[in-house]
């Protein structure tokens, strides 16, 4: 499904993905925290300056920073990406954490963003099992291919209508509301109720 890309916007000027926006001629723009007076000045310009693109979805992916919540009720539906089967080890080190939990999977959540840290409506997931030679950095390797493959599959599903994201944070799959997260499976790189 096409999906027409209206911006690509960062907090840090070397992100690789204002490079291949910017090369497919896509308007790519940064905007740097250390330019503001305080966090709540930067988000708010930051997010003025997306909304003036006037997208459908935002969709977050590196972005290290706990969205206001004022901002997140004003602008369009948003999904996060994060590495670990939500709810498990929410916020950062997730890696280490699945490791020192002695947990047998992993994986990678897309998520309705909400105010709540990595706390939204999951949407869906992909897993892979932890493997005993994995260390943290292993992990990490393996599982960001994943994570690309299940962050496009949920984009291409919103934007063919197949995932639908409704009001109070809801989201539906092919007209039945998820109540679990959508399982993701990499050979077919589909989507399918859990």
């Amino acid at each position: 499904m096409p999906v027409d890309l209206v911006g690509v916007f960062s907090d840090r000027s070397d992100a690789a993905a204002l490079r291949h926006a910017s090369t497919a001629g896509i308007a790519a723009m940064c905007l740097q925290p250390a330019a503001f007076v305080d966090e709540a000045r930067y988000q708010r310009a930051l997010f003025a300056t997306v909304a003036a693109s006037r997208p459908r979805l935002i969709v977050c992916a590196g972005f290290m920073r706990i969205i206001r919540a004022e901002l997140i009720a004003a602008s369009a539906p948003m999904i996060n990406i994060h590495p670990s089967l939500l709810p498990l080890h929410r916020g950062l080190h997730t890696h280490r954490r699945a490791l020192e939990a002695g947990d047998a999977l992993h994986g990678a959540s897309v998520h309705r963003v909400t105010a709540e840290l990595d706390g939204g409506p999951v949407l869906a997931q992909a897993s892979m099992r932890i493997e005993e030679e994995d260390d943290a950095a292993s992990l990490a390797a393996r599982l960001l291919p994943l994570e690309h493959h299940l962050l496009v599959a949920c984009v291409g599903a919103i934007a063919s209508g197949e995932v639908v994201l409704t009001a109070n944070e809801g989201m539906r799959f092919r007209d039945t509301e998820i109540v679990r997260p959508l399982r993701f499976d990499p050979r077919g790189n589909s989507l399918s109720l859990g």
